[in-house]
């Protein structure tokens, strides 16, 4: 089947906005400015140079100020290999993509030779550059910054991110160069978080799904640590891929870097619609892709299971059909989630994977007329009755679908506490045998008579 267009929007954003980079050398504040623009803690912050490594985008509304930030790694203008030269190729991606650049120093450090050669960089780009002077929080470290004249790329703007402080002078200059943004009716948007053990392929099937580099990918496991955002258009719809840390097992977790970016993976999964759970279809499903799997059940999103790297088993109806049979049959608290058989390496089957995903988000939107609804209901109990005690048993009422996305339904019980586990079970399997619901979790939810 022939690709479909994959369109990442303008500068990774859907709004269409104006978009703004921060760069600078590592731990200058680039993240916490990040953060402190578009009003929430998204960027991984940490007193360790090179924390960001991706590039991160953001939206931010200072009064009638709006505009689409980028957040970028360390830059190391000279590097030309290993995970610096992988940032600085997002760097300059963030570039081409802004309207207008924020060149970060560090007001406590001063000039440093490595700002001397982002300045001589920046020099060479046509955009608009504003030298933004971070941590200057109190007298000394504002008079200290006139050092930074020595850049010749203009008056320093001085502000602390941690702070708020020169926000607002930061804002004045920001309007002067940025275009006005009309106001646009807000639209539907699929997000779909991908997530798995650390080193599937999750962050190289966000740029086969995309086209381009839009993450580092690196065969040392853990190289993503925030989850990155990237809006792009696919079939004429609007979607939201969330590229996520690795998560490990509890007890493998190491403080710091690590366990934020396990935090902002579970985050991510929270905010997504679908969670796409890559796994390696070399090595088969293992406990820990079963233990996420079960984070995104329980957390009532829709679930796609990704056999990523097949492009390493020979790929026949049989291999599928074999693996299927062999590995979701463990996927005993999901029978519902399908798998999709791809290679982030050679491309195969990236569509079908796409197209599944905007098949289950139809599905999570279904709903189910009422009358329908209850008469697959009293089939079921009349074909097994509810459970008892004594000489209370339960009875089933009334049935009502009462949201989609989850789809959520609401049964009214003589007594809620006389229901057993497994009887919500065979309910669902009901649900699911006459209404489907492929692809994603359902919520029934149980309140006794006369209860709000």
């Amino acid at each position: 089947m022939a690709r479909a267009r994959v369109r990442p929007s303008p500068a990774g954003n859907i709004t269409g906005k104006p978009v703004v980079a921060i760069v600078g050398r590592p731990n200058v504040g680039k993240s916490t400015l990040f953060n402190r623009l578009i009003g929430g803690r998204h960027a991984i912050v940490e007193d360790i140079a090179g924390t960001t490594r991706d590039r991160l985008y953001g939206e931010v509304q200072l009064g009638r100020l709006s505009f689409a930030v980028i957040d970028t790694g360390g830059l190391v203008p000279a590097a030309d290999e290993g995970y610096p030269a992988l940032i600085r190729l997002q760097v300059e991606t963030a570039m081409a993509e802004a309207e207008v650049i924020l060149f970060l120093v560090d007001a406590v450090s001063g000039c440093t030779p490595a700002d001397e050669e982002i300045a001589q960089l920046l020099r060479q780009t046509d955009k608009p550059v504003l030298l933004v002077a971070n941590k200057a929080d109190n007298d000394r470290r504002r008079e200290a910054a006139a050092e930074f004249y020595e850049l010749a790329m203009g008056d320093p703007i001085l502000v602390s991110a941690y702070h708020a402080i020169g926000v607002g002078d930061l804002r004045e200059r920001l309007e002067e160069l940025l275009p006005p943004v009309e106001p646009e009716a807000p639209t539907e948007t699929l997000r779909l978080a991908i997530v798995g053990r650390p080193n599937v392929g999750k962050s190289a099937l966000v740029n086969a799904i995309l086209g381009q580099e839009r993450v580092l990918v690196s065969e040392e496991p853990g190289t993503t640590r925030d989850a990155v955002d990237t809006p792009f258009e696919y079939g004429g719809q609007e979607l939201v891929l969330i590229d996520t840390a690795g998560i490990r097992r509890r007890g493998k977790v190491t403080r710091g870097i690590e366990k934020y970016s396990v935090m902002r993976a579970q985050e991510a999964l929270a905010r997504a619609d679908i969670g796409l759970l890559v796994v390696d279809a070399s090595e088969g499903l293992t406990a820990q892709d079963l233990h996420i799997a079960g984070y995104i059940a329980d957390a009532h999103k829709g679930l796609i299971v990704v056999a990523n790297k097949w492009d390493l088993v020979e790929d026949t109806e049989e291999s599928r059909e074999r693996f299927a049979s062999r590995e979701l049959r463990r996927f005993r608290f999901a029978p519902w989630a399908p798998l999709a058989f791809v290679s982030a390496k050679t491309g195969l089957n990236i569509d079908g994977l796409l197209d599944l995903a905007l098949e289950v988000r139809e599905t999570r939107g279904q709903r189910v007329p009422t009358p329908e609804l209850n008469a697959v209901i009293q089939k079921a109990v009349a074909e097994h009755r509810p459970p008892s005690k004594g000489r209370r048993a339960l009875r089933i009422l009334y049935v009502t679908q009462a949201e989609v996305n989850p789809p959520t339904f609401v049964f009214f019980v003589s007594d809620a506490s006389l229901l057993h586990f497994s009887y919500k079970r065979y309910m669902e399997k009901a649900v699911r045998k006459a209404f489907g619901f492929e692809g994603t979790a359902i919520r029934l939810i149980f309140r006794s008579r006369g209860s709000g």
